[in-house]
């Protein structure tokens, strides 16, 4: 088990509906610990790419995106949801349904936040259904930007998104995958991964 699995196993909470809580210690309290150490896992895994930016989605993934982004050394931005249906054209725009909220947004990202020829890691806390990962894809690439990866801390392998994602051809890490999660006894079966082998 890598130290994020351990944390998941130890504080995560599973609850029925395949929903996880992680809240204790990712995305509502944060460990600030367990944060750098999650910078530091994705710098590790997209050492090798050239990164001028990370995006992420509010409001789970700007903390997390903000310790990757302090590792690489470059800016941060994050797509906000926005409930207005007027938007100028200074945006960026996707539409992506939440599967934890039950809901679609409209996410946007001014133009002046996202340049043709940037190199973007997309980073965000959970994974399932992908369509907040499309969302990010489709307004990176809107924008002439380069896809250099998808970080995902937490990777629902029993739903689609992660198998559609790699499917289209994009870079996908995800330090947990979770293949199975069973809400009556609380177990969590993990995916093995190459780099905890």
């Amino acid at each position: 088990m890598n130290f994020l699995e351990e944390r998941i196993v130890k504080d995560g909470i599973v609850k029925h509906g395949n929903v996880l809580k992680v809240d204790s210690f990712l995305n509502h309290q944060m460990d600030i610990a367990l944060m750098e150490e999650i910078g530091r896992e994705f710098k590790r895994r997209f050492g090798n790419k050239t990164v001028t930016k990370v995006l992420t989605i509010e409001a789970s993934g700007i903390a997390i995106a903000a310790f990757v982004a302090k590792e690489f050394g470059v800016p941060m931005v994050f797509a906000k949801k926005s409930k207005s249906i007027n938007i100028d054209g200074e945006m960026y725009v996707a539409e992506v349904e939440s599967f934890t909220h039950k809901n679609k947004n409209t996410v946007i990202v001014s133009k002046k936040f996202l340049h043709e020829g940037e190199h973007v890691l997309i980073i965000d806390d959970f994974l399932a259904n992908g369509c907040a990962l499309q969302g990010l894809i489709s307004i990176t690439e809107s924008a002439g930007a380069i896809v250099e990866g998808c970080g995902i801390v937490i990777e629902k392998g029993f739903q689609y998104g992660g198998r559609a994602i790699r499917n289209m051809g994009y870079h996908v890490e995800s330090l947990a995958i979770i293949d199975a999660m069973d809400a009556e006894s609380g177990t969590i079966t993990f995916r093995q991964q190459e780099q905890d082998a």
